[in-house]
């Protein structure tokens, strides 16, 4: 007999016997696998659950110091008056200067709106009066002794007659007259345009100063922010809505200034262009009398000094 045949049975024994250590090697892994896991999942599940309710108590106690922070530093009166009692210093001063802008807008629109529509008034009757008049003496005796501007116009070309009395030629008087009647209207336009230079400077300036309130208020708010370490909507909003009280206000000081400016140019440009008429209506009656030869001639009064003296012949 061959010897592998011989030595088969002693083969099969020993594959025999590692096969039974393997399976039982298998199934003492089994029998351990479901006995671990039953003691792990207990532990697993508690650590979680702790993690989970410390982090929600460390929330829970970070959020409650937030949320009273925000609402201790929330004003309790978020009207303009109360929004400009807990402004900066700076702010304030701000608020202040253009409150006091505006106050001098409206009492100048309200002084300019009397005297312009009163020089009007009484320019509008001089005119008249210098259309019906025939001559410069009887322009004087209308309008001469008037108060406004255009009895100015009327003496005015009646001394330069007096002053030209002696002259040998009249031919001068009409421009040197036309001079003075145009100093006379230059001087009427500047002192009724006095003061609304104010509103012009007031008009550009005011939303710029109240842009500077406004910025100055934010940064003063982003410092708080840094300073309280947080973030919430209602420690920064207070701060900004006083910030921007500031360009509200500059706002409502020259948007009227500039409304109050523009009228004020119209109805002293159309003041201007009655007072242009009434020099013209004079410069005529003059141009008349010197081609009537009928000049008014000073006339020494006693106590009285020179006064005019009406249709009576020039000397030639």
């Amino acid at each position: 007999m061959p010897t592998s045949f011989r030595h088969r049975p002693v083969l099969a024994a020993v594959l025999a016997g590692a096969g039974v250590l393997m399976a039982g090697a298998v199934q003492a892994q089994e029998a351990a696998a479901p006995a671990a896991v039953p003691a792990a999942g207990p532990g697993v599940a508690q650590g979680v659950a702790q993690g989970a309710a410390q982090g929600m108590a460390q929330g829970a106690a970070q959020g409650v110091p937030d949320a009273a922070a925000a609402l201790a530093s929330l004003p309790h009166d978020l009207s303009p008056w109360g929004m400009f009692v807990t402004a900066s210093p700076v702010v304030q001063a701000v608020m202040v200067g253009l409150a006091l802008a505006s106050v001098v807008t409206w009492t100048i629109a309200i002084a300019k709106t009397a005297e312009v529509t009163s020089a009007k008034r009484k320019a509008r009757a001089a005119l008249e009066m210098l259309e019906e008049a025939r001559s410069l003496s009887q322009a004087a005796e209308r309008v001469g002794f008037s108060q406004g501007t255009a009895g100015a116009l009327v003496r005015a070309v009646l001394a330069e007659t007096h002053m030209s009395a002696d002259a040998p030629s009249r031919d001068g008087l009409m421009d040197r007259a036309a001079s003075r009647l145009e100093r006379i209207e230059a001087a009427a336009g500047r002192r009724m345009a006095r003061g609304t230079g104010i509103l012009a400077t007031i008009g550009s300036t005011g939303p710029f100063i109240g842009l500077f309130g406004t910025v100055w208020g934010i940064m003063t708010s982003f410092i708080g922010i840094s300073k309280a370490q947080t973030t919430n909507l209602a420690v920064v909003a207070p701060g900004i809505a006083e910030a921007l009280l500031a360009t509200a206000i500059g706002l409502v000081a020259a948007i009227p200034a500039v409304v109050v400016y523009n009228a004020c140019s119209r109805a002293i440009g159309g003041h201007k262009a009655q007072l242009t008429d009434a020099s013209a209506a004079v410069l005529r009656l003059l141009s008349r009398d010197i081609d009537r030869h009928a000049l008014p001639r000073p006339h020494a009064v006693p106590g009285h000094g020179v006064q005019a003296h009406g249709n009576s012949r020039a000397a030639e």
